[in-house]
């Protein structure tokens, strides 16, 4: 079978070569389970469809996904083919002929990987058989009444289907492996293994179903991991049945793994078993990496955002936009999980910071979470209609002024300049002025929202009364829908968005991993994280002072949520007070990380855990060094020398705060000299097996 092998694997700039784990590819087949493909629910499609394309690059031919069939999907993201296998061919037709639909062909997105999408709806006439196999397997039942479980059954009992008539064609070569991604895909890899198929199997937890549920419901979910009677947690959320779903795969599996070091410390709890592998969640950094232009992204984005807060606060904008920092947090709704709570109450001491020291900053705050609204509201809208009336005018009147100013320079005259405007021109300006006047403060929210007097967000706006007067130095505004280019208030993309931002604001109490903080890294825009988010641990675990990097770590695990409010609340003062050259030179160090999270690099945990399940799987066939997880001893960037980022840090090597700077007053910073030092810096994370005969070992071989 034709293989299409990249060399790019582990050549990244700023990380060290690292020996890969040679896997006969050829004679093998890997297949990736998950609702999400072609299906974009949540976090899970963003992980699946970004990996795809290094995951195509080294196994080619012989790497399949598999999930449900939509019509919609299918006809808009794939390209229908014929499967290029002659052992697949036979086992999909096999359960065409059963009275079960099948579709085959490449998903268009980067690396165009093949996609089996079986169709849940077309089996369902099965449903009843295959819930007493179920039973009769591994003693659990699905109630009728859950659609998600129902589903989850037919997809598994298709795959496992599918996989037992692909082994018979195969008779042991190539041998397969198959990644499953939570529980909804977990009831093919129970089946599977319950009829003993020759496979090799892995199981991913992106997050535990049951430390969702109690995270949701504000329990103290970190302090009380070992204290939760789980099968009494799981059966009063009438979701038992799904854990028992979700831990049976979890056991069934010959290598389970998880997305960070605290999802694997909550499944140690909740499903009573340690990962083997921690494999952590990338971003193809190519897709947002605008080489050295990223900084003059950030001046062209951030002029959009200063254009809607000059028609959002019209008559109010009495602010220097010039000194005027935007913060953003954006996801789902989660109030409490996506730490919107804390952040609110930090942002009202902040205010409290700024109108005390007197500060001349003015942060205005963006809540991207959409929410049921009805529309646009017509305060906002009008707002950017006054704006754009008041640019016309501007335009107009400037048009009158240079051409009358052109004409007396050719006549060779000074003109005056009380007389170059004439009184139309006064009246239009007085009038344009009179129509910026409003008598009610800016609103909080864009929209019209339909449970405006329970919405979590607005309600503790009420209660922290930051209403967007004249005296607070923090502005909010509630923008309860996704970004759009073609939204007639914000016309702007997330991309874009994050990149005018100064500042991502993610204080998570439950996120397993977090992509949002990852988004705003390979793009230079610093960010605030936790250490309850893998981000923030992986981060914490690789980076010596991740602040100077421009990631600030919030402490939810181990401090009070007092604590952690002030610390939030200091980490964005102290953000306030840098100055312009600062906030430059923070930015690109936070830029220089993003080959932490690029799949290039991280896909190699996957490649080991797919070793790690060959070698249980087939042992007379596959060796490792080691069966052991391999020890992540952690390279770490060290702090940089050079100018602090925050003035706490030191107040005489600070630059003075302002955007007019005497470069004699700084310390000399050298951006490619630091970059440099970081690249030497860098450890390789973890090292498998022994150094090959031969091969001397390099001096970024060894541990700090």
């Amino acid at each position: 079978m034709p293989l299409t092998r990249s060399l790019s694997m582990g050549s990244l700039s700023g990380l060290p070569l690292w020996d890969q784990e040679e896997l006969p590819v050829e004679d093998l087949l890997l297949f990736e389970v998950a609702w999400e493909v072609t299906n974009k629910v949540g976090g899970i499609y963003t992980v699946i469809q970004t990996k795809a394309k290094v995951t195509v690059d080294e196994w080619g031919e012989n790497f399949f996904m598999i999930g449900p069939y939509y019509e919609h999907n299918f006809k808009t993201q794939v390209e229908q083919c014929d499967p290029p296998n002659a052992a697949i061919k036979a086992a999909l037709e096999s359960i065409k002929n059963n009275g079960c639909q099948v579709h085959f062909g490449r998903w268009l997105i980067e690396g165009t990987p093949y996609v089996i999408l079986f169709d849940i709806g077309a089996a369902a006439w099965n449903l009843d058989r295959w819930k007493g196999d179920l039973w009769n397997t591994c003693s659990i039942g699905l109630p009728y009444h859950d659609r998600e479980a129902n589903d989850s059954l037919i997809l598994g009992s298709l795959v496992a289907w599918f996989f037992k008539e692909l082994t018979d064609q195969l008779q042991d070569k190539p041998n397969v492996i198959a990644h499953f991604h939570e529980w909804q895909a977990g009831v093919g890899l129970v089946l599977i293994r319950s009829r003993k198929l020759p496979m090799a199997t892995v199981f991913t937890t992106h997050a535990t179903l049951l430390g969702r549920y109690l995270c949701a419901g504000n329990a103290d979910f970190y302090n009380n991991l070992d204290k939760f009677d789980i099968d009494r947690e799981a059966g009063e959320r009438q979701i038992y049945h799904r854990y028992c779903l979700e831990r049976a795969a979890v056991h069934c599996s010959h290598v389970f793994t998880t997305v960070s070091q605290i999802t694997a410390v909550e499944a140690d709890h909740m499903l009573h078993r340690q990962p083997d592998v921690v494999t952590p969640n990338g971003l193809n950094v190519k897709k947002f990496s605008a080489m050295h232009e990223f900084q003059n992204l950030h001046s062209m984005n951030k002029l959009k955002i200063q254009e809607f807060v000059r028609g959002h606060f019209y008559g109010h904008l009495d602010f220097n936009l010039e000194k005027t920092l935007f913060f953003f947090i954006a996801g789902r709704y989660e109030f409490s999980n996506k730490g919107a709570d804390v952040f609110l109450e930090a942002l009202s001491r902040l205010n409290y910071l700024l109108r005390v020291h007197k500060s001349d900053v003015t942060v205005v705050v963006f809540f991207i979470m959409p929410a049921k609204t009805n529309n646009f509201n017509v305060e906002s809208l009008k707002g950017q209609a006054v704006r754009k009336q008041l640019w016309d005018t501007a335009q107009s009147v400037k048009e009158k002024f240079g051409k009358r100013l052109y004409e007396a320079l050719l006549r060779g005259e000074i003109p005056d300049m009380n007389k170059i405007l004439d009184r139309d021109d006064f009246t239009i300006m007085k009038r344009a002025i009179y129509a910026t006047q409003r008598h009610t403060l800016p609103p909080v929210t864009t929209h019209n929202m339909l449970d405006d007097s329970t919405d979590p967000i607005l309600s503790n706006v009420r209660r922290i009364g930051l209403f967007n007067s004249r005296s607070d130095r923090v502005k909010i505004v509630f923008h309860p829908e996704f970004l759009s280019s073609t939204s007639p208030l914000l016309p702007m993309d997330y991309e874009e968005f994050i990149r005018g931002c100064h500042l991502g604001v993610f204080p998570s109490y439950y996120e397993p991993w977090g992509y949002t903080p990852g988004e705003c890294t390979v793009m230079g825009i610093p960010s605030v994280t936790t250490n309850l988010s893998g981000f923030g641990c992986f981060m914490e675990e690789h980076i010596s002072d991740p602040s100077a990097y421009g990631i600030y770590i919030v402490d939810r695990r181990f401090r009070s949520a007092e604590d952690s409010c002030n610390q939030l609340t200091q980490f964005m003062f102290s953000f306030c007070q840098q100055s312009r050259r600062q906030r430059i030179i923070q930015r690109n160090r936070t830029e220089r990380l993003s080959d932490l999270l690029d799949w290039r690099y991280l896909a190699r945990f996957y490649i080991h855990a797919r070793h790690l399940a060959l070698c249980r799987a087939f042992p007379e066939r596959f060796k490792m060094d080691s069966l052991a997880p391999p020890p992540n001893q952690g390279f770490r960037y060290p702090r940089p020398p050079s100018v602090p980022p925050s003035p706490s840090a030191s107040l005489h090597s600070t630059p003075h705060h302002s955007d007019t700077e005497d470069e004699d007053d700084h310390e000399p910073y050298d951006e490619d000299e630091e970059a440099e030092r970081d690249r030497l810096n860098i450890k390789a994370p973890f090292t498998l097996g022994a150094v090959p005969e031969g091969k001397k070992k390099q001096p970024s071989d060894y541990g700090n």
